[in-house]
């Protein structure tokens, strides 16, 4: 486990998105299984892109892939506490977004940091595009 001083605080994060752990995101070991970390990181960047870049998941044009991805485990969490995922772009290209994130319990530091990154893509063809100009918006309120 990290030192609690060289981990992450919210702070550093431009969006906060609240999370309800669930009983069965804990495993057998009695703390949130790794992979549940991934969703909750997933679900944040996709609130976060629908509700301010207006991001259409259902019928828009362009939709974003998720090429990479990656979580370092720091400190663990377990059901039922209350989470908090923090998100900020750790770079923006012309199609590409890499996401730096962080999972934070009640108080205290980061429990996990990670990051993805999204291509966007025409949904048709699912080649790339350039980002959407008022998704690239919201992402650079991030940056």
């Amino acid at each position: 486990m990290a030192e609690k001083g060289n981990r992450p605080d919210r702070g550093e994060y431009g969006y906060l998105c609240p999370v309800d752990s669930r009983w069965s995101d804990n495993d057998i070991y009695g703390h949130i299984n790794n992979v549940v970390y991934y969703s909750y990181f997933d679900s944040t960047i996709n609130r976060y892109l629908i509700h301010q870049g207006g991001l259409d998941i259902h019928g828009g044009e362009h939709i974003a892939y998720v090429v990479s991805s990656g979580c370092d485990y720091l400190e663990a969490a377990a059901y039922p506490e209350s989470l908090v995922v923090g998100m900020k772009v750790d770079k923006l290209g012309n199609s590409s977004v890499r996401y730096g994130l962080a999972l934070f319990g009640a108080a205290g530091p980061a429990k996990a940091t990670g990051f993805v990154v999204h291509v966007f893509v025409n949904r048709e063809s699912g080649r790339p595009v350039p980002i959407p100009e008022r998704l690239r918006a919201a992402l650079e309120k991030l940056v």
